[in-house]
């Protein structure tokens, strides 16, 4: 999928109201409007226009919101940050996943069609954008990079959630309208899925609706928990001290690039 020819914006959607404040400070000439519960700020990053807003949870709220960036807002591409829980053993809390692909865990059409696969479209999984996955890459390994890390963050933080050096994966990520707070649902969904390597509510969602408008797109999800009966963690203490962080360097980073 090409980038856009028109004239770029920028759409950036975050899973937690958190999350988008510090990406919401890199705005200039910020403008606010309200449309169906959300609010979407607008302005300008690194001279590029950009449009941010908090998509709340879920696959149709993820999906409404970015249609209505897409409709009302006119964006030539979509950015989503936010956090997931591990599948994949090797993940750690404080870990990057960037999708390569995405898929609905939920999605269950059978017999009419086989498991997972997407009604209409034929497919199972979504790809994201190469070329947004390029540039994700190198804004998020310049993120993980040990020093630079610990200025955004800060070594407390960090020392805090037992992040010590983070690491950026590329793969599967499955996405649901559940939350994995269970050995038993992650241990199905990594039997049935085992190339997974984290799950989350929105992602796969946006993805489609990106790829039926023919909207480049890049999911990027911080690691928060271990998606069992261990998924204690304390969200708004994580999101606070570390994601909402990542996020917004991660987006800086990304805007540097294009």
């Amino acid at each position: 999928m090409e980038i856009s020819r028109r004239k770029r914006t920028i759409g950036i959607m975050g899973a937690m109201p958190e999350e988008i404040d510090g990406v919401v400070t890199l705005l200039s000439n910020c403008k606010v409007t309200e449309k169906g519960k959300r609010t979407y700020f607008s302005g300008q990053i690194n001279g590029i226009d950009a449009i941010v807003v908090f998509s709340r949870w879920g696959k149709v709220a993820a999906a409404t919101t970015v249609t209505t960036l897409i409709h009302e807002f006119n964006i030539t591409e979509l950015l989503f940050t936010g956090v997931a829980g591990a599948i994949n053993s090797e993940l750690k809390i404080g870990d990057i996943v960037l999708a390569k692909r995405l898929i609905q865990h939920d999605m269950d059409a059978r017999p009419l069609m086989k498991q997972y696969e997407i009604p209409l479209l034929s497919q199972t999984y979504i790809e994201s954008d190469s070329t947004h996955q390029t540039i994700a890459t190198k804004a998020i390994n310049t993120l993980i990079e040990n020093k630079h890390l610990h200025e955004v963050v800060g070594i407390t933080s960090l020392a805090t959630f037992n992040v010590h050096q983070p690491k950026l994966y590329v793969g599967d990520i499955a996405s649901g309208d559940q939350f994995f707070s269970s050995n038993e649902q992650k241990n199905l969904l990594n039997l049935q899925l085992p190339d997974v390597l984290c799950v989350e509510m929105e992602g796969a969602s946006v993805a489609q609706v990106c790829y039926e408008y023919e909207i480049p797109f890049s999911i990027i999800r911080t690691i928060s928990d271990t998606a069992d009966d261990q998924s204690h963690i304390d969200f708004p203490s994580f999101i606070k001290q570390i994601s909402s962080k990542y996020s917004a360097a991660i987006i800086r980073n990304i805007f540097k690039e294009f």
